[in-house]
């Protein structure tokens, strides 16, 4: 086993940066809620406060919030208002990107569980309780995560993620299930520390994505939990880093980009398939957003999505509704060059 762990570290480590254990001397609580922060003081006090609800106490629970120099807002004074002691503050020297900040946050981790909490999510009564739960019953799981709900810029509840299972408990067949698509959201997850010494941090490739790949990485080597109760808020905001990424087509990018990656993961006799069947899935994502971007009159953002999709799947389930959406583009920019070309001379008139 000791020499798998090793293979394994050694193909990912140009990547994916070691996480050394915990020294032997240093005392180790159950959890580490490590809080990674940039320019969202607004939401951390909501996220501090989800958290804060549930403290089992710094014998227990290690909480801490790692911010990336944030440059518009402070998030020590929130600390220092809310935490009041009880919460760690740790501000990188300078912005060193979301990627390396996550992996101060699990240098900095001395807890058993890892939960990595971003500063605009929140958790509901009983995550921690039920989480812990789950490990406690099962030794052989790597990871737990629940149900998570999306909520919007002001905290309203959107919809519910998919149910996985009928009843709480262990996964089965879990790893051609996340391979294929993203279905879990970094608030709703919980990993043994142990698991990310063994699997190393997240994939410095990917400005993107990069949970999803470690969520994958993670089900090649252990078995996962689910509980079927909703215990985590994932906002969606516009600013986001996804949302920005999506303007620019490279959110598809990264995601093509990990679908190669975690093709190296799989079982052989059906990687080729189920590395297809997640280009198609983000294919027509892909689309489904352009859809959206049109009806919002962001035209560039939409073909940019096409091209997007087509360069993840190229066949007739993906180029026919591609071709169709194009047509309707065309004819968007048709329709505004003539009101144009028609006001301005009636003006001139």
């Amino acid at each position: 086993m000791l020499s798998e762990a090793n293979t394994f570290r050694n193909e990912q480590n140009l990547y994916c940066a070691r996480i050394s254990p915990v020294p032997d001397l240093v005392y180790r609580p159950v959890w580490s809620v490590m809080i990674p922060s940039y320019n969202c003081a607004k939401y951390l006090r909501e996220t501090l406060t989800s958290v804060l609800a549930q403290d089992l106490g710094p014998e227990v629970m290690q909480i801490e919030v790692i911010d990336d120099h944030s440059t518009l807002e402070d998030p020590a004074a929130v600390v220092e208002e809310l935490g009041r002691g009880r919460v760690g503050f740790y501000q990188q020297s300078q912005n060193v990107g979301h990627i390396k900040n996550f992996q101060t946050c699990l240098e900095r981790s001395r807890g058993k569980l890892i939960h990595l909490l971003h500063d605009d999510d929140c958790v509901r009564s009983g995550f921690y309780r039920k989480m812990q739960r789950a490990f406690e019953e099962n030794s052989e799981i790597g990871a737990a995560f629940c149900r998570h709900i999306f909520i919007d810029e002001y905290s309203h509840w959107q919809y519910i993620s998919q149910l996985e299972q009928p009843e709480s408990g262990v996964l089965n067949n879990w790893l051609e299930k996340i391979a294929v698509q993203q279905r879990i959201q970094t608030p709703s997850i919980v990993v043994r520390r142990d698991v990310y010494e063994r699997l190393g941090g997240f994939d410095t490739r990917l400005s993107s994505c990069e949970d999803w790949e470690m969520w994958v990485r993670i089900a090649k080597k252990y078995s996962m939990w689910y509980e079927v109760e909703p215990l985590a808020l994932y906002r969606i905001r516009s600013n986001s880093n996804t949302e920005s990424h999506m303007n620019t087509g490279k959110e598809i990018q990264n995601m093509r980009q990990a679908i190669g990656i975690m093709k190296g993961y799989l079982p052989t006799d059906c990687a080729d398939t189920l590395s297809k069947t997640a280009l198609e899935n983000y294919a027509l994502y892909a689309l489904n957003q352009s859809h959206m971007f049109s009806s919002r009159g962001s035209t560039i953002t939409a073909i940019k999505l096409i091209r997007e999709a087509l360069l993840c799947n190229s066949s007739l389930n993906i180029i026919c509704p591609a071709l169709k959406l194009s047509t309707k583009l065309i004819w968007l920019a048709v329709l505004a060059k003539l009101r144009s070309y028609l006001g301005d001379n009636t003006v001139k008139l």
